[in-house]
């Protein structure tokens, strides 16, 4: 029998362990930011286009948000 302390199987929460950043956290925001980079190269090329820079710029913050958010959900890798 498992002590007071302790929580019970079913409520404990599972932990995961993921390596070299292979985190759904990581995949996730590195995905979103190379989208932001390629339309902020894209427009960086045409002209440039500064409003096209601008959003890509937008993205890759977006990325940064994101990642964020899901590290703190545990879907990153833990220290």
């Amino acid at each position: 029998m498992s002590s007071p302390a302790e929580p019970a199987p079913s409520r404990a929460r599972q932990v995961r362990e993921y390596e070299d950043g292979k985190s759904p956290a990581a995949w996730t925001g590195v995905i979103i930011a190379a989208v932001g980079f390629i339309v902020a190269t894209v427009g960086a090329m045409a002209g440039p286009n500064w409003t096209v820079i601008i959003v890509g710029a937008a993205v890759v913050v977006v990325a940064l948000i994101v990642t964020g958010i899901m590290k703190a959900a545990g879907l990153g890798q833990s220290h």
